[in-house]
């Protein structure tokens, strides 16, 4: 009783997907058809194309990864930094200028508040 529960559930789960993706594409293809032909000229587009539009779409703008993506990555990093003692952030500079191919020399490449700050750092080199 409970096994059959469980599969009705995933079979519920799949149908609403289904029914959401083309829903979602048919609001896509109709949005389309209303604005675009008229003041673009172009083509009037099935629902199979607005689907198509949402999976280029998915791919060019957001790729395949989940979470929080590149902005939350790189304030994980930046508190990353902030935590580091200046023995480490000296070893994390040279481990980066060792992987860009070419070392750190002098003073740091990096702003005054590390890698991950807005403000340019006093890097004199020309980029390649």
């Amino acid at each position: 009783m409970r096994r059959r529960f469980n599969e009705r559930k995933i079979a519920g789960i799949i149908f609403l997907v289904i029914l959401c993706t083309f829903a979602f594409s048919g609001i896509v293809m109709l949005l389309w058809n209303a604005l675009l032909p008229e003041l673009f000229h172009f083509p009037v587009i099935t629902i199979w194309q607005a689907l198509g539009l949402l999976a280029l779409t998915k791919i060019l703008f957001s790729g395949f990864r989940g979470g929080p993506g590149f902005r939350g990555k790189r304030d994980n990093l930046r508190q990353a930094w902030m935590n580091m003692n200046p023995e480490q952030r000296e070893k994390f500079k040279q481990e980066w200028g060792q992987r860009r191919g070419r070392p750190c020399r002098g003073e740091a490449p990096f702003g005054p508040e590390g890698p991950f700050s807005t403000e340019t750092g006093t890097n004199t080199e020309k980029p390649a």
